[in-house]
């Protein structure tokens, strides 16, 4: 690896334009990120797909070279040393001040341009887990997923809490069922 490679700033490439990730994540966004590659690292072991996290290269387009918060990759030949080229099957992206309209506007309409088959936009504020599904060339919504607080669940009536629940399935790997308390885990008040 070139110490170039190494070197270079966070950046993103987005529509052409080059786009600093600054200022730097906040905690809860890098704990969220790190939650979600553990939950998919773990379930990916020894299976063809690779799970990435925060810090690999995305390239989509010649214009638009992204850095996920995480990605899961099933075709290894899009895998290079300086990074993923062609559409990964997932892409999980925590939300920033910064990245909010990027992520539910230009990012998610690439992302169904290129074919990413499930995508997730996760809010640290609302604690919740948004899932996109690939439809007729469209991620379209598909459900959101959040995680109450305890005192709101004792408000809710027992109806109320069986219709929210504590966990989901993920649809490109329906064996693996994610925990909200595992998405959100240590994530600070």
């Amino acid at each position: 690896m070139s110490l170039a490679y190494q070197d270079k700033p966070w950046s993103e490439r987005i529509n052409g334009k080059v786009v600093a990730m600054a200022p730097r994540p906040s905690v809860n966004h890098n704990l969220i990120a790190e939650n979600i590659c553990h939950i998919f690292f773990a379930f990916l072991k020894g299976k063809s797909c690779t799970p990435f996290a925060d810090g690999t290269d995305l390239h989509l387009t010649e214009d638009d070279v992204f850095i996920p918060d995480m990605m899961v990759v099933c075709d290894q030949d899009k895998i290079r040393w300086d990074g993923v080229y062609g559409a990964p099957d997932f892409v999980a992206e925590v939300l920033s001040p910064s990245t909010t309209k990027r992520d539910r506007g230009y990012k998610k309409d690439l992302y169904a341009r290129c074919g990413v088959r499930e995508y997730w936009i996760v809010s640290p504020e609302s604690r919740s887990v948004e899932v996109y599904l690939l439809q007729d060339g469209q991620l379209a919504f598909h459900d959101v997923h959040v995680l109450h607080p305890g005192w709101m669940l004792e408000k809710m009536t027992a109806e109320e809490r069986a219709e929210a629940p504590t966990a989901f399935q993920c649809s490109i790997f329906p064996e693996l069922s994610i925990a909200l308390d595992d998405v959100f885990y240590r994530m600070l008040d």
